[in-house]
């Protein structure tokens, strides 16, 4: 079991997003919107766990949710739920968003594709996911 200070989760937590800061992660503590702290020896620390709450914290919050529907949400779930949210983070970094493009192939599937894939490649995809969707709904 990996532990962490405070400082050394922000840390962590800054590879995934720079503004993250050593008062957000003491606040999200205080507000019980993670689990408890680890009784490690005679410290509380955090652990890998805790990291990913965080994770999935960021994904949740850069979708709209606010904290309070966000620590519901949560409470709910099972850590390998958590831990899949939080890997969905990338997804929502700013630059993600603004560089990549969104097509909307079906009203329920969304393509989101780099810049870096070549527009024949990428009409090649939607018309792809295009066919198979329509397969899915003759079947």
């Amino acid at each position: 079991m990996n532990t962490y200070t405070a400082k050394q989760i922000t840390d962590q937590l800054r590879n995934d997003d720079p503004e993250m800061n050593l008062r957000t992660v003491r606040y999200y503590t205080q507000i019980g919107i993670i689990p408890p702290l680890e009784l490690v020896g005679n410290k509380r620390v955090y652990t890998d766990k805790h990291l990913h709450f965080f994770r999935a914290i960021l994904t949740l919050s850069r979708t709209g949710e606010t904290l309070a529907s966000i620590q519901e949400k949560l409470n709910g779930l099972t850590m390998e739920d958590i831990i899949r949210i939080g890997e969905k983070l990338t997804m929502y970094k700013p630059n993600g968003i603004l560089e990549n493009e969104t097509h909307q192939v079906s009203e329920d599937v969304y393509l989101t594709l780099s810049p870096r894939v070549s527009a024949e490649l990428r009409q090649k995809m939607i018309e792809t996911v295009s066919q198979l969707i329509k397969g899915d709904r003759g079947s």
